[in-house]
This record gives structure tokens, C-alpha cells and sequence, in this order.
């Protein structure tokens, strides 16, 4: 891909004009501006939720649909909800360990990481499709000669986030299994911040490919197709644990339970059920730690690899 090639989308895109090789890092460049933080300049109150959105599995404009679903958990617990907005699951997670927010949906990575570091509870999961998972897709242009993951070498690709499940860690941990890395084995890569973003990407030909969340992309096809019809997937993961919904340690117990109670019977109440229908999600379901535990090992498998090499 010729740097004449690389144009905005949608006026917001950055140009990644640095090549890479074994010898010079990638760039790591956002394609997004940061969104506007959302937060209220008043002071916490007792009967206030702070929720942030971080791993919707819904684009950047379902976002809307979760505001509306976090004032029904808020109608439905009796408590006023302020909305956190952040752009990176680190700092959403900063906010979780201190104290900042109280719940949000986050990826499934960032779930491991938090609870690993500081606690991090599991309160639900969605269930989209059937059933509380999602994959990683691995994206060309539908044009595009390229036929398997392998084809992508000396190519320009787009991760997410620096943790995203299926945004980062899958691709990671695929290349890793080849006896590669980002840094050998593509031309170029960016971070996009948001799936649809890498999505657009890919469909816009600013990138040879992308990793995206299934569930992002499944939507997007269903609801607007503008991009998803420009694109094909090369590549389908093993499931994973969908990116759940979490609390804070230190939560009190009985509003965990106000919360958990909300959400779960949100499918069944018909305000509730609209708005899942909107955000296409089935229900709410109670889900375990070790439906995480494919997501811990690709980690830590990473994790020892690294460590090997620098010992050597």
C-alpha cells in the first residue's frame, strides 16, 4: 500500500505515514479522536450509579442504546445514573480499581486483567445469538487478493485496543504461534480504538486488514451494511467468553444484587425487552469466571514466550 493511499475517513482518520521493520517499531497511531468525557461536574451521591461503556458489542453509533438501557437499570435499582466515557479499557479500568465508576461493560481481557490486579467481580454477560460468546474476525477488503492470515505479511493492519480480546490478544497470539510478531511480520499497523473504526478501515482500503469483535461486525451487517458489504473475512477465532458487564470491588452487596436482579429480568419486562432488541442482545445471563479462561491462557502463553526471549 502506497502512503499516497492513506486517506481520512470521515475527516478523522490520522495519517500513518512511518514504515516498520524488524529494525524500526511500528507506529502505533489512534484513527479515532478521543471522544468527549461525558461526566457530570457534580459530586458522587449515595443513590448515584457511575457506569462507563467500554466493550460494547454494538458500533460506535449503538452507543445510544446502551445510554437508554443504563437509565432503565437506573429506573429500575431507583438511582440516578451518570455516565463515565472513556477511550481506552485502561483507563476504565483505573476508574474500576479506584473507585471512579462502579459498573461497566468492558472486554473480556480487560475483565481478566482487572481481576487479576485489583478484584474485578463478574456481575452478568450478554447473551447475543443464542449464546454468551463472540469471535475474532479477521478482515480484508472484499476486492482484496489476500485468502488466509498468512497473506497478510508485508501488509498495513489494524488492531483496537492495546488490550482488546479480538482486537489485539487472537492476532497477538496467532502470530506468536508462527514465530512472529506485529513488528516482523506487518509493514504497518495502527490502533483504531473502536471496531467499527477498523472496520471502516478495511472497507475504506486504508488498511489491508483488521481484527474486529464478531459481535460488532455481525450487527453492523444486520443494521447498515455500508461497510461490512466492502469487507470479508479471511479468518473466524474460537469462541470466547462475551465481554460481560462488572462491578467494582468493595460494591455493596445488596445493590449488586439490585443490579443483577435488573438486568436479568430485562428481557422479560417490555420496556426492558425494546431496548435489548435495539442493542441486539437476547437477555442477560449469570455467567462464570472460567468461561474466561481460553482468554487467560492465550495470555499467558504470550506472557512466558516474552519472558523466554528476553532471558535468552
Amino acid at each position: 500500500m502506497q502512503n499516497r493511499q492513506w486517506i481520512a475517513i470521515a475527516a478523522v482518520l490520522l495519517v500513518c505515514a512511518a514504515g516498520c521493520s524488524e529494525q524500526q517499531p511500528a507506529r502505533k497511531v489512534s484513527l479515532e479522536k478521543r471522544d468527549a468525557v461525558m461526566e457530570s461536574a457534580e459530586p458522587h451521591k449515595a443513590n448515584t450509579l457511575r457506569f462507563a461503556v467500554g466493550g460494547m458489542i454494538t458500533p460506535r453509533e449503538g452507543f445510544a442504546y446502551y445510554r437508554q438501557f443504563l437509565d432503565y437499570i437506573g429506573k429500575k435499582t431507583g438511582r440516578h445514573v451518570k455516565y463515565v466515557d472513556r477511550e481506552k479499557y485502561e483507563e476504565i479500568n483505573r476508574l474500576l480499581a479506584t473507585g471512579g465508576v462502579d459498573v461497566a461493560f468492558v472486554c473480556s481481557g480487560p475483565y481478566i486483567d482487572g481481576r487479576e490486579k485489583f478484584g474485578l467481580q463478574l456481575l452478568v454477560a450478554p447473551q447475543a445469538y443464542g449464546k454468551p460468546i463472540y469471535y475474532s474476525y479477521t478482515i480484508v477488503h472484499k476486492d482484496s487478493r489476500i485468502t488466509r492470515f498468512e497473506d497478510l505479511r508485508g501488509k498495513v493492519f489494524a488492531f483496537t485496543d492495546p488490550d482488546s480480546n479480538t482486537g489485539k490478544l487472537v492476532p497477538e497470539y496467532r502470530l506468536a504461534k508462527m514465530h512472529e510478531t506485529s513488528d516482523s511480520f506487518f509493514l504497518k499497523y495502527v490502533y483504531t480504538y473502536k471496531h467499527d473504526q477498523s472496520l471502516k478501515a478495511v472497507a475504506q482500503k486504508v488498511v489491508d486488514g483488521a481484527a474486529v469483535d464478531s459481535l460488532i461486525w455481525e450487527y453492523a451487517n444486520r443494521k447498515s451494511p455500508q461497510y461490512t458489504s466492502q469487507t470479508r473475512i479471511i479468518w473466524k477465532s474460537p469462541p470466547y467468553g462475551i465481554p460481560p458487564v462488572v462491578v467494582r470491588p468493595g460494591l455493596d452487596p445488596a445493590l449488586k444484587r439490585e443490579l443483577k436482579r435488573a438486568f436479568l429480568n430485562a428481557h422479560v419486562d417490555p420496556e426492558g425487552r425494546e431496548l435489548l432488541e435495539n442493542m441486539m442482545i437476547d437477555r442477560f445471563v449469570e455467567i462464570n469466571d472460567s468461561a474466561y479462561d481460553s482468554v487467560r491462557e492465550m495470555k499467558s502463553w504470550i506472557g512466558q514466550q516474552k519472558k523466554g526471549k528476553k532471558a535468552r
